[in-house]
């Protein structure tokens, strides 16, 4: 029983410590990373790092708007073009799949989870880039936010579909008895009951995704064109915004980080903090929805 017990207690607190070390790297991470940035945000400033349209390090003009800009820009299409296909193959796989075929397009789905990013890259440049390229707009060469959505939104759609599926099925089986036997068919079952009883945790799974596109590096440098100006539409149609090209946070620190030195190192670093305080924000209101989905 001694034994037993000293196995029970040491288990216990080698798991906490395990726990612990994320907390403490997570939180040396922010540190080292807000002490690199704290010369620019004292030399610059917040406020017009956050607000400047330029960014041209050689003239010591360090604006990081229009990489904002095109992070949030990128990361909208990809949301546009992957929940719903996220969605839909959640509800397949939920409601819908028999048990051979769900064998065959769960794992699949998790499957695009461990497709290296760089692969993402090249299936851009090589297929998509092309595609984009024969839309018959001016100024239209393939590589720009189009093209970096349409990568983006499959690299979301496990996160999206896994998290959705699972909030589906979440739902107590009562819900969808009550439903049918007061003589709804399936798919309102599914549209009047289900989506709205998995909600929160839909809404959850699709604010992770968007975490996850704020992140990527390597397969938004390979496809967006990466050319730092404020992205805008190339013709008078609106629409054509998402044909521009544009940089992303992480695309910014990647690209430059290699050559800076002095005050455009502590910049880049700064944008980093930006980028760590934004996927904070995004996965904290992806937790509370979830936890609110587990009280409710």
């Amino acid at each position: 029983m001694r034994l037993t017990y000293v196995i029970d207690r040491s288990a216990k607190y080698i798991l906490f410590l395990s726990a612990l070390v994320s907390v403490v790297i997570v939180f040396m991470i922010g540190l080292f990373t807000l002490r690199e940035a704290w010369p620019a945000f004292s030399e610059i400033g917040i406020g017009p790092m956050l607000t400047a349209p330029t960014w041209r390090p050689q003239e010591d003009l360090y604006g990081i708007l229009p990489m904002i800009a095109g992070s949030v820009l990128v990361t909208l299409g990809a949301v546009i073009l992957g929940v719903p296909l996220a969605l839909a193959a959640a509800i397949y796989l939920a409601e819908v799949a028999p048990d051979w075929m769900r064998k065959i397009v769960r794992p699949s789905i998790e499957l695009l989870g461990g497709i290296p990013s760089v692969v993402y890259g090249l299936f851009g440049m090589v297929v998509l880039v092309p595609l984009v390229a024969k839309i018959q707009v001016a100024g239209n060469v393939g590589y720009g936010m189009l093209t970096a959505s349409m990568v983006l939104g499959v690299m979301i759609l496990p996160t999206v579909t896994n998290i959705s599926e699972d909030a589906i099925r979440s739902v107590p089986q009562e819900y969808r008895e009550g439903s049918l036997a007061l003589g709804a068919t399936k798919w309102q079952t599914i549209v009047n009951v289900l989506i709205p009883s998995a909600k929160s945790g839909i809404i959850a799974g699709v604010i992770l995704g968007i975490g996850r596109a704020l992140g990527e590096t390597m397969a938004m440098i390979m496809v967006i064109g990466n050319s730092i100006m404020m992205p805008a539409p190339i013709t008078n149609n609106p629409l054509s915004i998402f044909l521009a090209r544009a940089r992303t946070l992480t695309g910014n620190i990647a690209v430059e980080i290699n050559y800076a030195t002095g005050l455009h190192e502590d910049a880049l670093f700064a944008t980093g903090v930006v980028l760590f305080i934004f996927i904070m924000i995004v996965n904290s209101a992806a937790r509370l929805l979830i936890r609110g989905r587990k009280h409710g």
